[in-house]
This record gives structure tokens, sequence and C-alpha cells, in this order.
């Protein structure tokens, strides 16, 4: 038990450090290569937040566990909201800008729907089981494709506000080679191991795969996504931790599972269609969070909140099994 508690607490560090090593070459090769810093932006940083869900997934399909795939999913987009920008509110209260207002989190409500709505074969078609098959991983991934396009507009005409990021630094050829491999290596065993730690503690602990995927290992793949926004947090730039969060909540849903139900169909386990509702409900929560505040921000109060549903959440899951 010791040993694969381990192996599993493991996997997620090489995850996420095999993650941030492939960002960081591939960033660095795209510089070399002429890639204009936005077009770096938008798509090798803005997908990295994203690698770990994507690479547990990837692992989870392919050994058959979709309840593991699933409940990541849905878990890390509960835990963005809930947890992170709960613990960064709770931090400095955190501005949004009116674009992330009135597009980016309604774009992140209607992921929620389309993903309750290919979710419930049963309820809408009179299925026997409800499934998430390959033709609804293309119409998640054709939303995504929409989704981009919306943000590469968006960063074009908004070029001087790009600019506030980090300058991505040139490294020589070898350096971004070993990057590369190590990033690569680090995804490749991480997910192994955090998949087959997480069978293991379904065994030894006795909850479903869905409830330890929802709870354990969505708070492991969203450790990116917190450090980033308490980071942005500290820097006094805490309007960059809700865009990354709700972009990391559409990716989730859109490309994640977009990917991971072309690879097998994910059925749908029981009590699944509560946790879904409760990502429609804290995204709702949040926008209402928002759009009452006079500023625009998301309070110490809004935080202290966010954050208690989240322990709810956790006791809940737990209590269910």
């Amino acid at each position: 038990m010791i040993i694969e508690l381990i192996m599993f607490i493991l996997g997620f560090i090489l995850v996420v450090e095999g993650a941030d090593l492939l960002v960081d070459g591939s960033s660095s090769l795209a510089k070399r290569l002429g890639v204009p810093p936005l077009i770096i932006g938008l798509t090798v940083v803005a997908f990295g937040t994203s690698l770990p869900e994507l690479v547990v997934n990837i692992f989870s399909a392919l050994k058959g566990s979709t309840d593991l795939a699933l409940g990541n999913v849905i878990g890390s987009n509960l835990a963005n909201i809930l947890l992170i920008l709960g613990s960064t509110a709770l931090f400095v209260p955190i501005a949004v800008k009116g674009s992330t207002v009135w597009k980016e989190i309604p774009f992140s409500f209607l992921a929620a729907i389309v993903l309750l709505v290919v979710a419930n074969d049963a309820i809408l078609n009179g299925h026997s089981v409800s499934t998430i098959s390959r033709a609804d991983g293309i119409v998640m991934l054709l939303f995504f494709l929409i989704f981009f396009y919306y943000a590469f507009e968006l960063a074009r005409t908004k070029r001087e506000e790009i600019k506030e990021g980090e300058v991505i630094p040139l490294r020589k050829a070898e350096v971004i080679f070993l990057m590369l491999v190590g990033g690569i290596i680090g995804l490749y065993f991480g997910g192994r191991w955090v998949v087959d730690g997480a069978l293991n503690l379904t065994k030894q602990l006795g909850l479903s795969e869905f409830v330890i995927s929802t709870t354990i290992v969505a708070l492991g793949t969203s450790l990116p996504e917190l450090v980033t926004s308490i980071t942005a947090a500290m820097k006094h730039k805490p309007d960059l931790a809700v865009g990354n969060i709700v972009g990391s909540n559409i990716f989730n849903i859109f490309l994640v599972l977009g990917i991971t139900s072309t690879i097998k169909d994910i059925a749908l386990p029981p009590w699944a269609n509560i946790d879904i509702l409760a990502v429609l409900a804290v995204t709702f929560l949040l926008f209402m969070f928002i759009f009452i505040s006079k500023e625009r921000k998301i309070s110490r109060w809004h935080g202290a909140i966010l954050f208690l549903l989240y322990i709810a959440y956790i006791a809940y899951s737990m209590i269910r099994g």
C-alpha cells in the first residue's frame, strides 16, 4: 500500500513537471523557428495547464477506466472554480475583465450544458445506458475549435495585453531537445502511475473510481492551475487567474473529454449527473458573484463561499462512496 501511494504521488509530480518541461521546451523551439509569441501563447502555453488532465484521461481510456476519465474532468472543473478561485480570492479580491464575464464564462457554462446533453442518452433518447460516444467526442472537439478561433481573434486584436506575459527564453537546441524528451518521459510515466495508483486506491479505500477521480485525481491534475492562479494573485495580476481557470474548464470538457471519448466510449456512472449539474451550478454562481458586484470583482467573502462549497463537495463525495 505504501509503495503504491508513493508511486501515486510521484506520478502527480512527474505529470506536473513533465507538462512544464514540455511547454517550456516547445515554446523555446517555436521561438527558434520564428513562430510569433501570440501563436505560442495560444497553442503551446494555453494547452499546458490541461496537459495533466489529458494525459491521465488518455491512460484511463486505454485501460478502460472511463469512470476515472469522466470524473477527472468534472472534478478538475469543480476544483478550478471552488478551490482555486476561492483560494486565490482569499489572498486578494479578483477583478474580472468584461470579455471574461460576458463571453468566456458563458462559454464555460455552454460547455457544461453540452456535457449534460451528450451524457444523457437514457433520458433524451430512451437508451438503457447513457454513453458519451465517439460522435459526441467529435461534436465537443468542434465546439473547441470554435472557442479556439474566438480566443485567437481576441488575442490578435489585443496584442498589447498579450505582451504583459512572461518573455519566452531562447534556449540552445540541445537544451530544448532534453526538455522535450524529459517532458514526454515525465508525462508518460507520471500518467501511468497516477492511473495505476488511483485504481489501487479504489480497492484499498473501497471507493468507486468516479469518486477517487473527482476528488484525489482531479485535485492533483489541477495543481498547475492552482500554482498559476495563486502566483498571478501574488504578482498583483489576479485578473489572469480567472481567465486561466475559465479557459482551462472549457479545454477540459471540449478538448480533453472530446479526445478521451474518441478513444473509448464513456459510460455514465450512477449519480454522475449530480456532479455535472454541480459544474453548471458553480459556473452560474461564479457569473452571479461577478455580475452583482459593482466593481466586477470576486471578493474575499465570495472566495470563502467557494472554498467552503468545495469542502462540502469533497465531504459529499466521500460519504457517497
